[in-house]
């Protein structure tokens, strides 16, 4: 699928770090909230219907600032990236994620899909040649136990289907490639670029979809049809571009490991939008996912911290030489 040459991710420091750990912070939010507009968008429309309407809402927008920011196409050595991220993320991702939450319970979802940071960290140690460092793999054991404990917690008897099971799996698998993928990409084309070319890929390849999402818009609430195109218009086309930003400036697999922190947040949410309590061991399953989280992160700063002061110690030493 890709060269195994890795691609160069750049040193970051002082403020171009803090946006980028800004940048992924948005897309753990959003993305968090995702999950709590798709329960009520589902109710009214189904799986496919849901995705075209999602796409279409978020190509729409991320066109119009493209149009303003005066974004031309990417280079043709990107095409092959947004191609794939576009068919296999944008487009069989969203279609399979949203079935399989209407076949499997939320926990069960969760717990499923969070095998997919796992599978970004192998594809993109053997695809891009990133670097495995030992908390990085740590933080993600921890993290991966509290979506487990989250999943778990979270699970109602007899809620899970084998039909759901494998939907969230593929959904897994289909999202762990897509960002593989996405990577190399980015070292081409900005990433309003990529997110907005690939968005629309994935709304071609719903485009099937079409006549049973114009039949259900007639029919669904207000409030459903609000919920999919907030989809569209944050998770998607504000989300998906901060991720690519923050996935230019660092590896595939750190990135992945960001997202464990998603199901602690959705918890949070339910809790305050849906007025889902969490119990105990909910809570504890939320820690662990921040806490892994934080260790995946945490040789980042330690890097970044010690290049700066590498930089400072060679300062003077030009100097030094330059005067004589």
């Amino acid at each position: 699928m890709m060269s195994p040459s890795p691609a160069p991710v750049p040193a970051l420091s002082g403020r171009p770090r803090l946006l980028a750990a800004g940048a992924a912070a948005v897309t753990v939010v959003l993305w968090a909230s995702a999950f709590v507009s798709i329960r009520s968008a589902g109710d009214a429309y189904a799986p496919g219907a849901l995705a075209l309407g999602r796409l279409l809402s978020g190509a729409l927008v991320l066109g119009l600032i493209c149009l303003v920011r005066r974004e031309g196409l990417p280079p043709r050595s990107a095409w092959r990236g947004i191609a794939i991220s576009g068919v296999l993320w944008f487009g069989f991702y969203m279609v399979a994620l949203n079935w399989g939450e209407q076949q499997v319970d939320a926990g069960t979802a969760a717990l499923v899909v969070n095998v997919g940071p796992i599978l970004i960290a192998l594809l993109g140690a053997r695809l891009l040649g990133d670097v495995m460092p030992p908390r990085l793999l740590a933080g993600m054991a921890v993290s991966f136990a509290g979506a487990v404990t989250v999943g778990l917690s979270m699970s109602g008897e007899g809620g899970a289907s084998v039909l759901g099971v494998v939907l969230c799996l593929l959904a897994a698998v289909a999202y762990a490639a897509g960002v593989v993928a996405q990577k190399p990409a980015l070292g081409r084309a900005s990433a309003l670029q990529v997110t907005t070319w690939g968005c629309l890929v994935g709304a071609v390849v719903c485009l099937p979809f079409a006549g049973q999402l114009v039949r259900q818009a007639a029919d669904a609430p207000l409030s459903a049809t609000l919920n999919m195109v907030y989809l569209g218009v944050f998770p998607t086309a504000l989300a998906f571009t901060t991720w690519a930003y923050a996935l230019a400036r660092t590896t595939a697999s750190r990135m992945g490991a960001t997202t464990y922190a998603v199901p602690a947040l959705v918890v949070l949410m339910s809790w305050l939008a849906l007025d889902e309590v969490p119990g105990p061991l909910t809570l504890v399953g939320g820690v662990l996912c921040l806490a892994g989280v934080a260790v995946s992160r945490s040789r980042a700063r330690v890097r970044a911290a010690a290049a700066a002061r590498d930089g400072a110690k060679r300062r003077p030493e030009r100097a030094s030489r330059a005067r004589r």
